[in-house]
């Protein structure tokens, strides 16, 4: 069906309205040919669209689809045995020295065939999309040598044409220094990570470059030859940033104008204004938070004082945030980091469009990519009060079921 118009809806269109969320009570969204032709209060209905192919929503809600724009889904095993070392009092730094963390996965990613990866990789991609993503972000990260690191990402592509998801690939090369290369991290760089870059990018599995930022992982100046090496191949930049300390990673990512800077539980003020500067969004990641039980909160307030952009995801990955569940990302935005609602769906939606540089969907709009979300809701505040409960009764990708 090229043609479709959805009546008797509430819109939360997260367009530049004088309304929470955007909200269209009473609404209509016509679509065709995977974008959205017009949106607006029912009785305002166009008369070229009267005619067209007519579903009565039933009061539900329709939402942009849900975009996740930080996951790291492609991986080998689990790590469910460094949760036990974590509630036994070991932290997260603690773990990855004794040879755990991101190491531990390597090892099993780099054993794993392509197909192997995506059988492991699909549960959670299903999981994802169950919720209403339409837009899914993943990383590489996890077999810090050539062949591992392309091999990711050709299964993360492969995804996309398996399953009814918009993949967007980042190649995180600076995600941990692997065991060969302890100690020599700039070696790494040299003969592994800048040399896989430009490989994946060669081969088209690259849409942005993110590094890890950290004591464990990469110093400021080691992520900005990586960065360096992006900006010559026109590639976008993101990072993760402040997670257990304070290095100036956020600063040193808005100074490349990067898409996003994520985590931001150490930002300081210094880093706030640079990113209001630069326009990248802060994209928060509060299952990470709520796995590791930190304390250190990002500073959400002063985010908001400064306008910048906040984006929500799942971080999901077989360490620090096991979490395929965008809609408990919600809940735990609001309950862990007092989030509005508003802001919180605006972060998987709008925000989380802007953190991938995705011009073409995150709100309700014509012109936009037909990918929507209808919940069985009468309000939009209902997405994120929840908890472990899917109210999704359809969900639209590219103007498809």
């Amino acid at each position: 069906m090229s043609r479709r118009l959805l009546t008797n809806a509430g819109l939360a269109t997260f367009a530049d309205i004088d309304a929470p969320y955007g909200l269209v009570e009473h609404g209509a969204l016509a679509f065709e040919k995977g974008a959205i032709a017009w949106t607006g209060a029912e009785a305002d209905l166009p008369a070229e669209f009267a005619d067209w192919p007519k579903e009565d929503l039933g009061g539900c809600l329709v939402t942009p689809g849900l975009i996740d724009c930080h996951t790291h889904v492609v991986f080998g095993g689990n790590r469910a045995r460094e949760f036990e070392m974590r509630l036994q009092g070991a932290t997260y730094e603690e773990v990855a020295r004794a040879g755990g963390g991101i190491v531990s996965t390597v090892r099993s990613t780099r054993t794993a065939g392509e197909e192997a990866l995506l059988e492991q990789a699909l549960p959670r991609v299903d999981a994802l999309i169950a919720e209403g993503i339409t837009t899914l972000e993943i990383k590489s990260g996890y077999g810090l040598d050539i062949e591992t690191e392309l091999r990711m990402l050709r299964t993360a592509r492969k995804i996309g044409g398996v399953r009814p998801v918009d993949i967007r690939t980042s190649f995180l090369g600076a995600h941990a220094v692997p065991p060969e290369y302890k100690g020599r991290a700039d070696a790494y760089l040299d003969d592994i990570c800048l040399p896989a870059l430009e490989a994946a990018h060669e081969e088209g599995l690259v849409d942005a470059v993110d590094g890890f930022c950290e004591g464990i992982a990469f110093s400021p100046g080691q992520i900005a030859r990586v960065f360096e090496r992006a900006k010559e191949l026109n590639l976008p930049v993101k990072l993760h940033a402040e997670q257990l300390s304070d290095l100036g990673g956020a600063e040193l990512a808005a100074s490349y104008d990067a898409l996003s800077a994520d985590h931001l539980e150490y930002l300081s003020g210094k880093g706030v204004e640079a990113l209001a500067r630069s326009g990248s969004v802060a994209v928060l990641l509060p299952g990470a938070f709520y796995t590791l039980r930190e304390t250190q909160l990002p500073p959400v307030d002063l985010l908001r004082a400064n306008s910048v952009p906040i984006a929500l995801a799942t971080d999901c990955n077989p360490g620090s945030s096991p979490l395929a569940s965008l809609l408990l990302a919600l809940n735990m935005g609001c309950t862990l980091f007092r989030m509005t609602p508003e802001e919180a769906l605006a972060g998987v939606t709008r925000e989380a469009a802007k953190a991938l540089g995705l011009s073409d969907r995150g709100t309700l709009e014509a012109g936009r990519r037909a990918d929507l979300s209808v919940w069985n809701v009468s309000h939009p505040a209902e997405l994120s009060y929840r908890i472990g409960f899917n109210p999704l009764k359809e969900r639209i990708f590219g103007g498809a079921q």
